[in-house]
């Protein structure tokens, strides 16, 4: 089975958002998803980052995001975890609409939304330590693929 990985290490600043999700998205184009794949990829990474950066860093940009992603075959398993606050109750957080920061007027759905559009998620928190939040998917490969 061919395999590939990569690790990406930035500053929890918001503007780093738009570059995690084209740094995974050029990483696993090498397997040539669907547009639509890699779109859901990139909305994945966007939602995950920015939940690191407003809700487990309180937006404090000294601290770190880590990605990593794997590629097997043609399954994608993407790693993105901070060592913020971590979160208090991972039923409720996942619950449609539900934010711990209304005040920034959040939606609530960015854990709906990576669920609906993974095959898989997981997420693992402890107070004080951090949250990994891990999101597979097997994508069809394109039919213009080499």
């Amino acid at each position: 089975m061919n395999s590939n990985y990569m690790k990406l290490k930035f500053s929890a600043k918001s503007e780093n958002e738009s570059f995690a999700r084209v740094a995974v998205a050029s990483f696993v184009s090498q397997i040539d998803p669907t547009l639509e794949e890699i779109n859901d990829l990139k909305t994945v990474v966007s939602e995950a980052v920015t939940n690191s950066v407003i809700h487990g860093y309180d937006q404090n940009p000294d601290q770190l995001i880590l990605i990593e992603v794997l590629i097997e075959g043609s399954a994608v398993t993407i790693t993105i975890e901070d060592h913020g606050k971590g979160i208090e109750d991972i039923d409720q957080a996942v619950q449609p609409l539900f934010t711990s920061k209304p005040e920034l007027e959040r939606s609530g759905m960015g854990f709906t939304i990576m669920e609906n559009l993974m095959d898989q998620m997981s997420i693992e928190s402890k107070i004080g330590e951090g949250t990994k939040v891990t999101l597979r998917k097997k994508v069809t490969l394109s039919s213009n693929a080499n």
